[in-house]
């Protein structure tokens, strides 16, 4: 395949970048396959173990924790050194997790095993969110997020559903064996394809200044002067701090995408059960009913990114507005699903509210690569996970557990949109100072590795 560098945008062949972008998506959607398919095991686990609710829930949340804790510094090597073999390895890492999980005899070895699964998965987002923004033309930005994302709900609603039908079939250790395999192959063949190279940490200057800085200083300044008489110096620490905290529309967008996850999170873990308990069917009819939810969202995320990227050729602000507008919308759907209705409406109104929970985030994760130094998007978006799993979604589905111990599932699922309100007016406040944080950020031109 040519790989070279071509024109209209894109950083390598049209062909080649979306042969990447299958890869990628593959790798993202086992990832959730992985992830979530514990979720429908709930029932079998408490038979088996006698698990409560909370501790159920600490299965999914602990993935999200040890995210937090590694994707920070995982991201930084996916920026600094390599993204497809960082990629590579981490697949590698969750796929032998999730293996192990079949050999599990009590819940301190499966919440153990859960939780390195999500030290395979930590920096995947960022590194996946990077590689996507370098390869296809910013104009698709959007889009070509949302169509990675789908992968989530995608991958989410095969997980659950296979491991309910593994489950009542094999038993609940064959389910987490049999997922588990696909992700090794995916991993192995990635570190084979073409990746971009490291960018440089360097910022332009105005020259004369920065000639006039260097009178008296010890050591000759890195530096490489442009066509238009500016200077790029290597950037400060102090520089690279100031990326994130001196861009408001960033911060809030990190938090915001936090409230959003803390919604879809404690429905993708809680809505099984839900269906179970609430309708007394059996657990692999629950879980399909659920996936019809998950697969709504799989249209959201493309949908949410299109509609983004046509908005914003009339307004260039609307990445971070549309997230505004689905996020309010969601809240008002999902809290009267579960406040007023019961039965087929309620279920078409989750449906409804699957699909616009999704649709947010394409343009947020937008707005994560378009207000940063290009050198530092994986690093971005690794906040932005942190975030959200800190704040969100390890949080959505203990809170979930936590309340219906204590009430019940219902009440918990209805308390639940009111993080969706909270993201809508977060996004919106954000959206002031959007415009100024893009028109700061460098101009950088990226390259292909070479060979």
């Amino acid at each position: 395949m040519n790989v070279e560098p071509v024109q209209n945008g894109y950083l390598m062949s049209k062909k080649y970048s979306f042969f990447i972008f299958g890869m990628l998506f593959l790798l993202y959607m086992f990832d959730y396959i992985d992830r979530m398919v514990v979720v429908s095991l709930f029932p079998y686990l408490k038979s088996d173990w006698g698990l409560s609710d909370t501790q159920c829930g600490l299965l999914v949340s602990t993935v999200y924790w040890s995210i937090v804790v590694f994707s920070f510094p995982i991201a930084v090597i996916v920026d600094r050194w390599s993204r497809k073999k960082t990629i590579g390895l981490m697949a590698l890492v969750w796929s032998m997790a999730t293996l192990a999980c079949a050999f599990t005899t009590r819940f301190a070895h499966l919440f153990i095993a859960r939780t390195v699964i999500g030290v395979g998965e930590a920096g995947y987002a960022p590194g996946g969110t990077a590689m996507i923004s370098a390869i296809f033309p910013e104009k698709m930005r959007s889009m070509m997020v949302g169509l990675f994302t789908a992968a989530l709900p995608l991958g989410s609603a095969i997980g659950i559903v296979l491991g309910g039908v593994i489950a009542a079939k094999f038993g609940w250790r064959h389910a987490f064996g049999i997922v588990a395999l696909p992700g090794f192959i995916i991993a192995i063949l990635f570190f084979f394809i073409r990746d971009y190279k490291t960018v440089e940490l360097e910022k332009t200057v105005d020259a004369t200044v920065e000639l006039e800085k260097k009178v008296g200083v010890t050591g000759e300044l890195e530096k490489t002067v442009g066509a238009a008489g500016g200077m790029k110096v290597v950037m400060s620490r102090l520089d690279l701090v100031r990326q994130f905290t001196r861009t408001p529309s960033l911060i809030l967008t990190y938090i915001a995408f936090a409230g959003c996850m803390f919604v879809t999170a404690a429905y993708l873990s809680w809505l099984p059960s839900y269906f179970n308990r609430v309708y007394d069917i059996p657990m692999e009819t629950a879980a399909l009913k659920s996936s019809g939810v998950m697969i709504l969202a799989i249209v959201g995320f493309p949908l949410g990114g299109f509609l983004t990227d046509r908005w914003r050729r009339t307004r260039m602000d609307a990445r971070i507005l549309f997230p505004a507008v689905t996020s309010f919308l969601t809240a008002v759907v999902f809290f009267s699903a579960f406040f007023f209705f019961t039965g087929s409406t309620q279920y078409y109104l989750m449906l409804l509210g699957g699909m616009l929970a999704a649709a947010f985030s394409p343009a947020a994760i937008a707005v994560t690569q378009d207000v940063v130094h290009p050198g530092l998007r994986a690093t971005s978006y690794s906040f932005c996970v942190i975030f959200q799993n800190l704040l969100g979604s390890s949080l959505g589905p203990l809170f979930v557990g936590m309340v219906s111990d204590r009430w019940d599932l219902t009440a918990a699922l209805t308390i639940v949109p009111v993080a969706s309100l909270i993201a809508a007016v977060l996004f919106f406040i954000g959206s002031r100072f959007y415009l100024r944080d893009l028109a700061r950020v460098e101009k950088v031109e990226l390259s292909v590795e070479d060979s």
